[in-house]
């Protein structure tokens, strides 16, 4: 069945995209039937077993068509669309820090680079070019992500005793973390726009996941002595979409 879910899984997984009717479809090992996901700004992600053919993929969503428009009129009269704009300001209140945003357009130039003056980001070369502005400052929060997330990481493996062996920082669609059988914990940069607790929170599941790679009941036991308040931190990041800006351009 579809659902209107807008939680974004923590949990490992390999995933191949590709459109088909202008739907993301995300092709799962995890997943035992094919289902629909449509997210508050619009988005509808289609999660198929990875066998699963194109024609199907085209039958179902068709099927649902109906559904699929209903439910994103819904969410299109609860959350209003935000006009895109280039931000001037950048709030990181997970880390507990904001930057202005300075942009120095230069002359024939095809790119855009970033550097940090202080508490300012600034953006120079071709910034009359939307699109590279927002790759450069996706580029600038990833960099940022890969100096704030270790150390807090490295603590709370010290204070739970889990181990991992590296950390990579990406900007996922569909997980806020993971943590791969190698010992790989991987992190949205977007987890920056989030609240502290909720960035403390998204670590400590992933480290949990170093003894238990699944959602067992031992895995909650285990989050929840170094985290009591997890079932409403993980309910919170249901919504925590909202608090990434619109120009991030991933949700």
């Amino acid at each position: 069945m579809p659902t209107a879910a807008t939680q974004l899984a923590l949990f490992p997984e390999k995933i191949e995209s590709d459109p088909v009717s202008g739907f993301s479809v995300r092709r799962s090992g995890r997943a035992r039937r094919l289902s629909i996901k449509i997210y508050p700004r619009g988005r509808v992600e289609v999660v198929v077993p990875r066998r699963t053919s194109a024609r199907a993929v085209q039958a179902f969503v068709e099927s649902h068509l109906d559904w699929i428009s209903k439910t994103r009129a819904a969410f299109a009269a609860e959350h209003p669309s935000e006009p895109f704009a280039l931000p001037n300001r950048i709030d990181l209140p997970a880390i507990d820090r904001a930057f202005c945003v300075r942009y120095e357009r230069a002359t024939d130039a095809g790119i855009v680079r970033y550097r940090t003056v202080g508490s300012t980001v600034v953006l120079s070369g071709a910034t009359d070019d939307e699109e590279s502005c927002v790759a450069a400052l996706r580029r600038w929060l990833v960099s940022l992500a890969k100096k704030e997330f270790p150390p807090r990481l490295r603590e709370l493996s010290a204070e739970t005793g889990n181990a991992y062996q590296r950390m990579q920082v990406r900007g996922q669609r569909t997980c806020w973390g993971s943590h791969s059988g190698r010992g790989t914990v991987s992190l949205n940069y977007c987890l920056l726009f989030l609240q502290p607790r909720q960035l403390r929170y998204v670590l400590v599941h992933e480290l949990c996941h170093a003894r238990h790679m699944n959602h067992s009941s031992r895995f909650w036991q285990l989050v929840g002595r170094f985290e009591p308040d997890y079932r409403r931190l993980d309910r919170g990041l249901n919504d925590a979409w909202k608090y990434i800006p619109t120009w991030v351009g991933l949700y």
